[in-house]
This record gives C-alpha cells, structure tokens and sequence, in this order.
C-alpha cells in the first residue's frame, strides 16, 4: 500500500482543461482573462461584491490589514490556535498581535474573551487596530457574536478563512464575514490551484487598493513611476486557470471530507479516550481536516505515540497547530486565555483527510490507531 498523506491535492478535470487553455493562449504572466474570471466567480461564490486574485493567502492578510492602516504601535487581536502566517501577517505591518483562546464548542476564537478584552481596553483607551478571526481546521468562527462585539467598539474585523472554505454559519459562506476575509488555494487545501490565494470584500475601494498595491504600486504613467511601496502580490494566469476549474468542484471535494469524519466518527465511537474536533452550532463544517483528541490515561497511550505508529505505518498525521502565544518567535506577546489552545495542541492529532482517500485508506487509518502499541498494553 502506498502512503497515506494527510491532504494531498486532488485536481480535476476542468482544472487541467483550463489550464491548457492558458497555456496554449501563452497568456501566462501576472494579470490575464483567467485571473479577471476567477475573481468574478470566486466574489459569486462568497457572496461578496469583490475578489482580487493574489500570490497567497498570507499576501491577501498582509494587505487587508495594510488597507485598514495597521502600522507599527499598533495592536491586532487574534486567534493564537492557528498556522503562523496569520500572525506572521500582523507582523508584516509592524504591529504587534496579541492572542485570544479558543472556546471549547468550536475550537475557534472565544467570543467571551474577546468582549472582556475589549471591554478592558475601551477603558484604558488602548483598543486594537483590527481583530483577525480565524475559521481553524473548516469550521466558521461564532461570528454571530463576535461581529457585535467588535461593532460595538468600532473594531474592524478580518477573517482569515484559508483553512474554511466551502463552510457555512448561519446560512453564510465562509469568506463572507467582516470587512475583508483572505482565502488560500495552498497545496493542501480543500481546493488548490498549487498556490495562489483570493481577498474578499464588499468594497469597491478595497478591491481597487489592494490591486494597485499588489502590482508594485505603479502608477498610471508610461514609464515606471511609484509613489507608495507596494508588493509583488498578484496571481499568474495559470494559477487562476486551475483556481476555476478548482471551484467547479468544491461541493464534491467538502461532500468528500465531510464523508472523512463521518466514518471516522462512527469508526472510533466505541474507541475509549478518542474524541473529535466539536461542530459548531449553526454551522457546516467542511472537515479540511478531520482532528481527534487523545486522553492517554483513557486510551493507554498517547497522541504522540498514536502520531509514532501511524508513521511507522506510513500514513502521515499531523499535531494539532501550536498556539502562536506557546511559539519562540511570538514569546512576549500578550496572551489572552485559560489554556484551551494549549490543552488542544497536546492531546489533538490531526488524520489524514484528503477528498481522494479510498476506503480502504481509511480502514487502515482506523486499524492502526486502535492497535497502537501501548493502547494494545494499557488495554491489555
């Protein structure tokens, strides 16, 4: 058998069809029909009145929280269960982000926390520049909390929703909530074009701005004339080309995933201390990636000996993400929490989930966490 990855890419059809198209055109460069296409479709998709097609989905944070004029001194609440680049993008502008706990029903950003701290910082007028919500692992944030919150205090909201796309809360897609909201279409995503990566937004000048910031800032003249720093952000015609025939399918490959954790749910339920990543209410999650947690006592051995086994077995698995407030290059920044990300960076172990897992990938995933050495033992 070969080796089970944990979320490889699964192309389709119309991706390879369109990106034939572009490179038959020679249309391959920055800019092009492709790019233009995509993010009218992508815009449809999010029910949002723009989209602007870029390099990455850290690019499209870098400049949402460019466009709102986060500077240095300046503070950006945050999500510290989450991959760096969301943090790392804060970074970029020189700011500083400070980190907000995960709630235990979703995993994702505690909106009590998050009301606390602003309510604390409104007066000591010190509040945030930004706060960036992240959807972890293909699960909406509460945003039905969280965007009155931030309202209230006039506090912008981004939301970074690489790790979502194709959930829904509350009837809404993913990338439709707060003012901007950055999409990623990195290898292992639910979709990928290979790279590449969209900001979302329902105003015209946001979507204008981010363009002119991401072609280097030139400005309109013959030559080359730049009176603001920009950056090398836009996406190829190529990239774009897959990003379409890629979104054609996103229905099935969240069906899929979604399929995943099914049958890992009914697999395991019987399986003392194995339980899993908690569906939010009002939401559908698409189970990017399907996440158990370990309690080693329960099961008799623990996430790190069940990671050991699978990869001695060949099949790849993955910690759950380390909270950016635990993370060296982070180390002094402001953490806001009771050790709920922490708990989950422990004992969470994140399974192999990809849409194009067969079901006897997934039998083999199953029978070999329960017959991980020391479970066998402590079971024994």
């Amino acid at each position: 058998m070969s080796r089970i990855l944990l979320s490889p890419p699964h192309m389709s059809d119309a991706a390879r069809e369109f990106l034939l198209d572009a490179f038959d055109s020679n249309w391959v460069a920055p800019m092009g029909p492709h790019v233009d296409a995509l993010e009218i479709e992508f815009a449809a998709l999010l029910r949002r009145e723009h989209a602007v097609a870029l390099s990455s989905g850290t690019a499209a944070l870098h400049l949402a929280l460019v466009m709102l004029g986060i500077e240095a001194g300046d503070e950006v609440y945050t999500s510290t269960l989450t991959f760096a680049a969301t943090a790392n993008s804060v970074r970029y502008t020189a700011a500083t982000p400070v980190f907000v706990d995960s709630e235990p029903s979703s995993w994702n950003m505690d909106p009590d926390l998050l009301a606390e701290a602003l309510a604390m910082a409104s007066r000591e007028n010190r509040l945030p520049k930004a706060v960036l919500v992240v959807d972890l692992y293909g699960q909406c944030a509460d945003y039905g909390r969280i965007l009155p919150i931030c309202a209230r205090y006039d506090v912008p909201v981004v939301e970074d929703a690489a790790e979502s796309l194709g959930a829904y809360y509350k009837g809404q897609p993913a990338g439709a909530f707060g003012d901007m909201a950055a999409c990623s279409f990195n290898g292992n995503k639910i979709i990928t074009a290979g790279g590449g990566g969209m900001l979302a937004t329902s105003r015209r000048s946001h979507a204008e701005r981010a363009r002119f910031l991401a072609t280097q800032a030139r400005d309109p003249a013959p030559h080359y004339e730049h009176s603001t720093l920009g950056f090398n952000y836009r996406m190829s015609n190529l990239i774009a080309a897959i990003g379409r025939g890629q979104v054609q399918v996103l229905r099935d490959r969240v069906a899929a995933r979604r399929a995943n954790n099914a049958f890992y749910r009914s697999a395991l339920s019987n399986v003392p201390g194995i339980d899993f990543m908690p569906e939010i209410k009002d939401g559908d999650s698409t189970f990017w990636l399907t996440v158990i947690t370990v309690e080693p006592e329960a099961f008799g051995a623990s996430r790190d000996d069940i990671y050991q086994h699978l990869a001695e077995n060949d099949i790849e698995s993955r910690p759950a993400w380390k909270p950016m407030h635990l993370q060296p290059v982070y180390a002094g920044c402001q953490y806001i929490g009771r050790g709920v990300a922490d708990d989950i960076f422990r004992r969470g172990l994140c399974l192999p989930s990809g849409s194009n897992l067969t079901s006897r990938d997934l039998e083999a995933v199953v029978e070999q966490i329960v017959h991980t050495p020391r479970a066998v033992q402590g079971a024994a």
